[in-house]
């Protein structure tokens, strides 16, 4: 796998976490983010602050939505109206963890197997998809609109 560097720096988000998963807070540079950060019930924390899977799922769902609008474009389709839910697993993998990502899109007005194509094509645009592509495993499902 080939490292992909833009060709221009447009913007980079600055966050700094202390404390980590247990009893900890992440803190972005601008003040805009800032979450309490604990383990979800499900692994023996208290599951009443947010958590890096959640915080992934969040900006993948946001980052491929909009890419379906890249998409869309290509293919001549309105993709303003697409929802993108994103479930992140955590599981463990020999001594550590690792994750899986499920993506499910709906674009109003597709079909699923327009909306299928689409978002196989998103996938190939989207930032995050390319960030972890060969890392995690992917699972991409279109529905209806």
């Amino acid at each position: 796998m080939s490292e992909k560097t833009p060709s221009k720096i447009v913007y980079t988000a600055a966050v700094t976490s202390s404390g980590g998963r247990k009893d900890g807070r992440a803190v972005s540079e601008d003040g805009v983010l800032d979450v309490r950060l604990n383990a979800p019930k499900e692994t023996g924390g208290p599951g009443t602050g947010t958590n890096p899977e959640q915080l992934f799922a969040a900006g993948y769902a946001a980052c491929f939505t909009g890419a379906l609008g890249l998409a869309g474009k290509e293919q001549g389709v309105d993709a303003s109206a697409a929802e993108v839910r994103a479930e992140v697993g955590l599981g463990p993998e020999g001594e550590s963890y690792a994750i899986t990502a499920a993506l499910t899109v709906r674009v109003p007005g597709l079909d699923v197997e327009a909306a299928q194509r689409l978002a196989d094509r998103t996938h190939q645009l989207c930032p995050y998809s390319k960030a972890i592509a060969g890392n995690v495993p992917v699972t991409i499902t279109a529905l209806a609109g």
